[in-house]
């Protein structure tokens, strides 16, 4: 039995379900960190400690997210490769078929913006989930202080610039990852499908403007 899916279609429906997971994740960690905005650095600290509070139990869901993220890669690289093979030699011309294809600038730099956001989480993980242990007492508590390891990171002008930049690779990977998901499950029908299209680049602008607006808001209040 092979270990991934060989059908394009299954390859396709498993993209489809990992980028799903991920987006939730994203939906997620970006309400987590909009307690930097709070003014109070302890809440932000003490929603690190209680995650880190669960020991075994997030360790196993950090695997199981770093699984998602292999596996969504890897599905959409093989999706990518069976589009490139499927292409007749010499074939160099770019051709859209109109509205219906939804072809955009996000759909066509797909891999590429994926490869941005892919170099950003693993300086996103490095920097942050093993960066400096700096210990603080919180209601007679000690814990990290992953408040002040937030601030010095966002007070270099250019991990700020880097940040937002990368933000905006994000809401182009979402504007068309959101919309072709839901394709791949077979959401598509003539009457929501337009609804679908829309929701998609609206919840794409507003989750990258909201990541936007916090390195900002670091840089210049706190």
């Amino acid at each position: 039995m092979a270990l991934w899916p060989q059908s394009s279609v299954a390859k396709k429906f498993l993209n489809a379900i990992t980028g799903i997971g991920l987006f939730i994740f994203v939906v997620v960690h970006l309400f987590e960190n909009l307690l930097l905005l709070t003014g109070n650095p302890d809440d932000f600290n003490r929603w690190a400690h209680f995650l880190e509070s669960f020991g075994v139990v997030l360790r196993i869901i950090e695997i199981g997210l770093a699984a998602f993220f292999i596996a969504h890669i890897w599905s959409a690289l093989l999706v990518y490769w069976d589009k490139w093979k499927a292409r007749p030699h010499g074939y160099r011309v770019y051709r859209t078929a109109g509205w219906t294809s939804r072809q955009t600038l996000s759909s066509q730099t797909m891999i590429y913006t994926g490869i941005v956001l892919l170099a950003f989480v693993i300086w996103h993980v490095i920097t942050f989930r093993f960066g400096p242990y700096y210990p603080i007492m919180v209601d007679g508590v000690e814990m990290r202080d992953l408040h002040r390891l937030v601030v010095e990171v966002f007070n270099e002008p250019i991990n700020v610039v880097l940040y937002v930049a990368v933000m905006v690779f994000l809401g182009f990977h979402l504007r068309h990852g959101f919309w072709s998901a839901l394709q791949s499950l077979g959401a598509y029908h003539p009457r929501w499908t337009p609804v679908w299209y829309s929701g998609g680049v609206l919840v794409a602008a507003a989750l990258a403007a909201g990541f936007i607006v916090i390195p900002i808001w670091v840089y210049l209040y706190l």
